[in-house]
């Protein structure tokens, strides 16, 4: 695994755990935690509401707080990435569709895949 992808996977893992036990992020530490997988986790976390009022406004008929852990957490990665420019539009997809697919469900990466579609399509409008 390429080092973007494994610090992404990475970020990934902590915002689950931070989500699922409510712990904060910090006390998630274990080992080398890459820098970039930390700086994300972190301000993924800090936004979290907001990237969540995104993801709601995009996901048809469904709420952020709705959707599986593993979505929510995959989405908010993939949302901070394409609005923080990190990444091109294309990639932050591929990847979160990939992590979806790995994580979850083939059907979890074609949500995916269309909620932040959707958000790349209404910013190019």
């Amino acid at each position: 695994m390429s080092g973007r992808r494994a610090a992404r996977r990475q970020a990934f893992v902590l915002l689950y755990q931070s989500d699922l036990t409510g712990k904060p992020l910090a006390s998630l530490y274990e080992g080398d935690i890459d820098r970039y997988a930390c700086e994300t986790a972190e301000a993924v976390l800090a936004r979290a509401a907001e990237l969540d009022a995104r993801i709601t406004d995009a996901a048809e008929g469904w709420t952020a707080d709705r959707l599986g852990t593993v979505e929510r957490n995959i989405l908010r990665v993939a949302l901070h990435e394409l609005e923080s420019g990190a990444v091109p539009p294309e990639v932050a997809i591929d990847e979160a569709v990939r992590l979806a697919k790995v994580y979850s469900s083939d059907d979890a990466g074609r949500l995916v895949n269309g909620i932040l579609g959707r958000i790349v399509r209404e910013r190019a409008a």
